[in-house]
């Protein structure tokens, strides 16, 4: 059975600096949303055989939502884009190569996406699965009861909902052509409320 004891945080300096990083300008309810996107990504890898690297997808997890955070908030760039940037700079300084570089913020941005070609981008797959998890419920029968509980259990949401839906809503409201105005027109609202992982 799978636990979340089996899906440690990758053992590199990278790795950690990344979780430094997000604790200290993300919200606690976003830095747990975050924490439980590496875990339903890395767990969905697992049980389906997709091969990962896993300090990448770490890395990806701890930054798609960065730039919800005030400090990095932009006002004409859409969220997950911006969040591609600061990335990309955050493994400039861990020495990252710039083809590693690349890969990280190509993951970010495409979690918006409706759908990441596992076979093309398995990283980005996961990640866009697993916050679509978290935020909305999204394949939610992809992991045992029991699963889902340590997740929580060890990761608590925190409010994220109604946290996460005023980010959205604010983005919006800035940035009208935006993958989060997008969002909102599309019932957002409606998703985050039917989310099973709140009840």
């Amino acid at each position: 059975m799978m636990s979340t004891k089996d899906l440690a945080i990758p053992a590199t300096a990278a790795s950690s600096a990344a979780l430094e990083v997000a604790t200290s300008y993300l919200s606690t309810a976003l830095l747990s949303h975050s924490r439980r996107v590496y875990l339903w990504a890395a767990a969905y890898g697992e049980q389906h055989g997709i091969q990962y690297d896993a300090e990448l997808l770490f890395a990806a997890a701890m930054f798609h939502d960065i730039t919800l955070a005030p400090e990095f908030d932009s006002h004409t760039v859409s969220f997950e884009v911006a969040s591609g940037h600061v990335a990309r700079v955050f493994a400039a300084g861990a020495g990252w190569p710039v083809e590693r570089r690349e890969r990280l913020g190509e993951v970010i941005v495409r979690h918006m996406a409706p759908d990441v070609d596992v076979t093309a981008d398995p990283e980005g797959h996961l990640i866009g699965r697993a916050a679509a998890l978290d935020i909305v419920g999204k394949g939610i029968d992809d992991f045992s009861p029991a699963f889902r509980a340590e997740v929580l259990r060890d990761f608590p949401r925190l409010g994220l909902s109604s946290e996460f839906l005023a980010c959205f809503q604010a983005q919006a409201e800035r940035k009208v052509d935006s993958s989060a105005a997008r969002a909102i027109r599309t019932g957002l609202a409606d998703r985050i409320a039917a989310n099973p992982l709140d009840v």
